[in-house]
């Protein structure tokens, strides 16, 4: 076997060393605390006649609103789940080149990308959240590595880069807030080049553990109030309506994180018009 694939492997099985335990302490908190929160969203979902927090469009926003203590909300929780060392094996073994990186939020993929790569262009709809990005570079040890990342605000649905702009193109539990996942899975694929990768670490429904999937459906409206996220998707459906190739696929924690290394529809990629007039492929100017 190959020394980078044995490493591949290992560094995968020591990201499940002790997900399982961490993942049932999560999974018992989570059905054990926040009665009266849930209430409290029984309550205002009661008093709004066919609202709901999953569907509603501006859930969004409520990133903006928690930017400044989101990463102190999650940091527990994904230490506990091992989700530092998925992050850093999708990065490390799979970008190269220039990269796109979506819903990039508070920038917690910044201190694991590879030396290697040549630039990093992180996006995201809130400027709050970027704010804590830029925070996160400026503290990275390596002057010639943060000089390599840069940010903008944008649409995910409607990028403003030309098509096969990017070697590889990144998106970390963005799924899971996107209004469209399907329609930013296919503006992923077409400012992807031909040959590149678009790397996915997501959370959705489990198909294999159903308890876990009702805990999930019965929580999501107080999870879409308090986050911003829907958090039950169904990321099959997802990946298979967006058309692209799938090379590997892992579930970790009961069916629910995906890791996910997929490329363009070929057949796809080859029917590609040319950019239309409002698309470029200049990118934004690097982090100072």
């Amino acid at each position: 076997m190959a020394l980078s694939t044995f490493g591949r492997r290992a560094g995968l099985v020591v990201a499940g060393t002790g997900v399982y335990v961490g993942t049932s302490y999560l999974v018992y908190q989570y059905m054990t605390s926040g009665k009266a929160d849930q209430e409290e969203t029984q309550r205002l979902l009661s008093e709004q006649q066919e609202f709901s927090f999953v569907k509603n469009p501006s859930r969004n926003e409520k990133y903006s609103e928690i930017a400044a203590r989101y990463d102190f909300m999650i940091n527990n929780d994904e230490r506990f789940m091992g989700m530092g060392v998925l992050r850093r094996c999708l990065l490390y073994y799979h970008a190269r080149g220039t990269v796109l990186e979506m819903a990039a939020g508070t920038g917690r993929n910044c201190p694991y990308y590879p030396a290697g790569v040549d630039r990093v262009v992180l996006t995201d709809t809130s400027s709050e959240m970027l704010d804590q990005a830029k925070r996160k570079i400026g503290d990275l040890s390596s002057e010639p590595h943060k000089k390599k990342f840069a940010v903008l605000q944008a649409d995910s649905g409607h990028l403003s880069f030309g098509d096969s702009t990017f070697d590889t193109v990144v998106d970390t539990f963005g799924l899971c807030s996107f209004n469209d996942p399907v329609a930013a899975l296919k503006e992923m694929e077409r400012v992807c080049k031909p040959d590149g990768k678009i790397l996915l670490l997501e959370h959705g429904r489990s198909k294999s553990w159903q308890w876990v999937t009702k805990i999930l459906d019965d929580n999501a409206e107080r999870h879409a109030k308090n986050w911003g996220c829907v958090h039950n998707r169904d990321l099959d459906q997802i990946l298979e309506k967006s058309g692209l190739v799938l090379d590997t696929v892992f579930t970790w924690h009961f069916g629910t994180t995906y890791y996910c290394v997929c490329r363009p529809n070929k057949q796809k990629s080859n029917n590609k018009s040319m950019a239309s007039s409002n698309q470029t492929t200049t990118l934004p100017e690097q982090q100072q």
